[in-house]
């Protein structure tokens, strides 16, 4: 025992260098990546106000940001698997900071849906890519935990993201606050992009900072576990097309985001419902509330699925309380309202890291990359959310329909997760 105890340590060692080296810098990446693509919901009244943006064409334009994030994640990763993590995600960062820091130019609807979908196509590679990177790095044991970590970026984001795109659009100096919003928080993505291309490492082959045995360690495990990949799942990139298990994972991550997206898009305006107040920075301080919730439930559920292997029944637990939560916000009060709110966002990006871990340990090579680029495209889900809850409400005359049908698709959502029955899901939960 002490032997294995012994041989086990250089592996050990790798792991904690290579969370110390990478993992910070990649929630940092993601907090910026997430505050890009959720600020829109700070800017929805000023934008109503100083640029005619109506509800409809918020909605829409909110959406229509995962048409092409959802299309273009699949070449995005092929590319990533072919010349590399660093140079790859490097450029994407800086691309879509750009673009993002662009949207303080909307000037009317073509100009507000034109620059969501160039943000989609420039930011589409970075989370399916950020996926496949840490399947590079992390062995399955741990692989739970450190996507927990990386998920901890959506919540830091929001917490983040309210009071400073509060503050923003609070400013008055020169350009309107919205202006200023979209300008500093989109340039903070390009200056990351910058300091990305000389902080990540390909693979852990390349990394000049793993002593040789913990790196001869780290390689044997990651390449024990990619040859048991690939006896029971897919290898090259036809087969995930014909795969019923890409379907299931496809449709449970877009249920998924649907779920994620109509919290993050209204969020602020419920709060600002619950308080009676406009957008600014109190809803904005009262809005971080549900994000910490979020913060502490995404550090502690992967890490309790890891311990126990049991990733599939947590995600199902996970999603029927978020729906029970999306049941209960609208139409309550501020205390229970705010507690609901809280339970259904912390919910939603808890299950994340949890439900990735079930993907990634059944594809192998090139079906690897391609596959998470294709399970990504459910991100369809952020593009549906705001349009149904627009299509509910005006169909039942109610602005808690669209609330009650996401919650409706969550709670069928913990039923496709609970009944997930594939080779690949069960022997993950061995």
């Amino acid at each position: 025992m002490k032997d294995l105890l012994e041989s086990r340590a250089p592996l050990r060692r790798a792991i904690a260098r290579a969370l110390r080296k990478l993992v910070p810098f990649l929630v940092l990446a993601y907090v910026v990546s997430f505050l890009d693509r959720a600020n829109v919901a700070f800017a929805k009244e000023s934008l109503a106000a100083s640029r005619g943006i109506a509800e409809h064409v918020y909605a829409f334009g909110a959406g229509i940001f995962f048409l092409s994030y959802s299309t273009c994640g699949f070449p995005s990763n092929l590319i990533l698997h072919r010349i590399g993590a660093r140079r790859w995600i490097s450029s994407l960062l800086i691309a879509w900071g750009l673009v993002s820091a662009a949207t303080s130019l909307v000037v009317g609807p073509a100009s507000f849906y034109f620059l969501r979908l160039l943000l989609g196509m420039t930011e589409a590679g970075f989370f399916p890519g950020i996926i496949l990177y840490l399947t590079l790095w992390f062995p399955g044991r741990v692989r739970g935990r450190m996507m927990g970590l990386f998920y901890l970026a959506v919540p830091i984001a929001l917490i983040i993201g309210g009071p400073l795109s509060g503050l923003l659009l609070d400013v008055r100096t020169g350009l309107q606050g919205w202006q200023w919003m979209f300008l500093v928080e989109g340039l903070l993505a390009t200056v990351v992009g910058l300091v990305a291309f000389r902080v990540l490492v390909d693979h852990p082959a390349t990394a000049d900072w793993l002593p040789d045995d913990e790196k001869q360690a780290l390689i044997e495990e990651l390449a024990r576990e990619q040859a048991e990949r690939r006896a029971i799942g897919p290898v090259q990139i036809r087969a995930i097309f014909h795969d019923p298990q890409m379907l299931r994972f496809v449709l449970i991550y877009m249920l998924i985001q649907v779920g994620t997206y109509g919290v993050v898009f209204y969020l602020p305006a419920q709060i600002g419902a619950l308080l009676h107040r406009s957008v600014g920075l109190t809803v904005g301080l009262v809005s971080a509330v549900p994000w910490i919730v979020a913060m502490a439930a995404v550090y502690v559920l992967p890490r309790a699925a890891d311990a126990r292997g049991n990733h599939r029944f947590m995600a199902a637990v996970i999603m029927a309380a978020s729906a029970i939560a999306s049941f209960s916000f609208p139409g309550a009060g501020p205390v229970v309202g705010l507690i609901a709110l809280s339970v259904a966002a912390a919910g939603f990006i808890a299950v994340q890291p949890i439900f990735w871990t079930l993907p990634t340990s059944y594809l192998a090579d090139r079906a690897a990359a391609g596959g998470i680029a294709l399970i990504g495209a459910g991100n369809l889900g952020g593009f549906l959310a705001p349009n149904l809850k627009v299509w509910a409400d005006d169909l039942f005359h109610s602005s808690h329909a669209g609330f009650f049908l996401m919650a409706t698709l969550t709670l069928v959502n913990a039923g496709l997760l609970a009944t997930a029955g594939s080779h690949s899901l069960r022997a993950e939960e061995k």
